[in-house]
């Protein structure tokens, strides 16, 4: 009978050395929640090309008035020249008054965006931190829930009446107005968003624990409103600029010496059937501004929801 061949273990086996550094770094997640956001979002071909209109648009209207004839500072009213056609000297032709309105339309399209953008912040700083208190203190969600109820059923044409008749037109109050009525749904979507979140078993350990309330509400509960949040904000910006270019039109809106969107559709009301580029400029940009970036907020909110991230 032949012997048994002794085997030696260490044949058997290869034994590697322990590394705590090593052994930390494959237990820690390189997940990034805005490096996912980004990959997503740039999986998105078309979102990705209206990205690059919008943004070539709002570039271009400050490039437009530096390759401008004309400066918009310095228009003087000339009849003499009114309703010329596009042309070789006036691009976009000119209005009643004579003025050249290529860098009208330009100018009024950076004043409306800058409105649009500064509403839009407004909206989203008020209504993520009321919408924060509102579902996460019970004892204020009755209040909140009345003043809500209150002010939504109040219709927006009414109230910037009252705001144009008793305080004036301008930039900044016309600003403020839509902010302060504009925080409603943002509001309403984020509370509703926390007290969802708000009672799962993980926050509850974290009070439990001593987790300050604010810590919660930014670690825990935050990340899930994100997609929300920018959804909203896609859907304020073009609705702020359609807002604006009605009211102007109705002369509600921005006061006549500050030259807006709105401003212009209003002015080309009375001639645009006999000169129809006075509003045709003003309204294409309009469009392409709130049909872009409404198309591109819905992209961005998809590719921020933490559900579609692997």
């Amino acid at each position: 009978m032949e012997e048994k061949k002794q085997i030696n273990e260490d044949e058997l086996f290869t034994f590697v050395e322990y590394s705590p550094e090593a052994a930390e770094r494959t237990g820690y997640s390189e997940y990034s929640y805005w490096k996912s956001v980004f990959k997503n979002f740039l999986k998105k071909k078309a979102a990705v090309v209206l990205s690059i209109i919008f943004f070539g648009l709002v570039i271009f209207s400050f490039i437009a008035l530096a390759i401008g004839k004309y400066d918009v500072d310095t228009l003087t009213p000339n009849t003499a020249n009114g309703f010329i056609s596009p042309n070789g000297e006036y691009w976009f032709g000119t209005d009643n008054l004579g003025q050249d309105y290529w860098c009208q339309v330009w100018y009024a399209a950076q004043i409306s965006i800058k409105l649009a953008l500064l509403v839009a912040l407004g909206e989203c700083v008020v209504g993520i931190t009321i919408g924060c208190i509102w579902g996460y203190v019970r004892k204020l969600d009755r209040f909140f829930t009345e003043l809500y109820n209150i002010i939504n059923n109040v219709p927006t044409i009414i109230y910037m009446t009252l705001i144009a008749l008793l305080v004036g037109q301008s930039f900044t109050i016309m600003a403020i107005s839509l902010i302060a009525f504009g925080w409603l749904t943002m509001a309403r979507n984020v509370r509703n968003l926390v007290l969802m979140y708000r009672d799962r078993e993980y926050n509850l350990a974290s009070r439990c624990l001593g987790t300050p309330i604010w810590r919660i509400l930014v670690k825990n509960i935050l990340p899930y409103l994100i997609s929300v949040i920018i959804l909203r904000l896609a859907l304020s910006i073009p609705s702020t600029i359609a807002l604006e270019s009605t009211l102007s039109y109705l002369g509600l809106g921005l006061d006549v010496t500050t030259p807006s969107l709105g401003i212009l559709l209003r002015n080309a009301r009375n001639y645009f059937l006999n000169y129809p580029y006075l509003l045709v400029f003003p309204a294409v940009i309009v469009s392409l501004i709130t049909v872009t970036f409404y198309l591109i907020g819905n992209a961005f909110s998809d590719a921020a929801d933490p559900r579609n991230h692997v």
